[in-house]
Parts: structure tokens; sequence; C-alpha cells
């Protein structure tokens, strides 16, 4: 039978659909980090897939990725002690880094699990997709970009399957054959 191969757009969107579907994340972007937008007039929370390596297995292909989940922490000099979250009483970062880290489990959790995505994706609850195998290490990150941006960035490895058939190849037939 026949594998219905995945290309790098199938895996991206799948990804950011996961992304636009949790409800506590508001945008979804991707590419490299320097594409991250920060400008204030960007809806956080927000998540961005900065795609890293594809590297070939004997049937499949394996996709790395660096997810960022971040969101603005905000700060006020005027907030009373029952606003505060955060060791040093000026801001919310402790709130801001305990729903982001909660964010990314989710998202880690529905590429394990692959039901989510089989849902979304071809509607049948037994044909997960994409995979993810392996721990994944999650590191927070606070004031890594020009604004008040917090979060966790981690890496998932995607496995997905392909035949690397040669029938469907966009080539002359015959070339290189010694001629």
């Amino acid at each position: 039978m026949s594998i219905d191969n995945k290309t790098y757009n199938n895996v991206i969107n799948t990804l950011k659909n996961l992304g636009s579907q949790h409800f506590q994340i508001t945008t979804v972007t991707s590419g490299d980090i320097y594409d991250i937008s920060l400008s204030k007039n960007e809806l956080y929370p927000l998540m961005h897939i900065n795609p890293v390596s594809v590297q070939t297995g004997q049937s499949q292909l394996n996709y790395t990725f660096r997810i960022f989940i971040m969101d603005l922490v905000s700060e006020d000099a005027e907030w009373k002690e029952s606003n505060f979250q955060s060791a040093n009483m000026l801001s919310n970062e402790q709130e801001v880094l305990s729903t982001c880290l909660q964010t990314s489990v989710d998202i880690i959790s529905m590429m394990r699990q692959g039901i989510q995505q089989s849902l979304t994706t071809v509607g049948n609850i037994d044909f997960p997709v994409y995979f993810s195998e392996g721990e994944n290490t999650l590191e927070p990150f606070t004031e890594r970009f020009d604004n008040l941006c917090a979060g966790w960035v981690f890496t998932i490895t995607l496995v997905v399957e392909n035949d690397f058939q040669t029938c469907n190849i966009p080539a002359r037939t015959g070339v290189g054959a010694g001629e």
C-alpha cells in the first residue's frame, strides 16, 4: 500500500492548526526566529514555529522544530500585593511563565498522542498523521526580545512516514545511466 507522503507545508500547517485551535494561543507564526513580530500591535499569547532540520530515515522524515510559546509581561508600579505573581513583585512574569509552560506541554501532548491532530486533519481518531518521539526539554526565557515577552522554547521532532517513491519524481528517466 502506498503512503500519502506529507510535505513540509503539511507539517507546518498541522502545527499551525494545533496552535490556532488552542484557546490560550492567539497568534501562530512560523519562520526564522528573527521573523517573530515584536510590535505592540501583535496579539499575544503567541506560538512561533522555527524550522531547524529534516533528517531522513529508512521510511520516514524527521522534522525538527523549535517552538516558542510566549506572552507579554505587564508591569505596574501601582499594583497591590494581590496582583503580584513574581518574586520581585514588579510584574506578572511568574504567571506568564506558568501559563506558557502549560500551553507548551499541551502542544507536546497533542503531538505525542496524535488524537487531536488526527481529528482536525483526517477526521479519523485511529489514524495519527504525525508522531513526536523522545523527551523534550523546555527552557524558560525572559527579556529575550526587545519587548517584555516571557515564555518557553522547546525542540520537538516530528516523525512522518515517507516511502521515497521514485515513480513520481519530475525528472527524465534513464539520464545518468552510463551515457
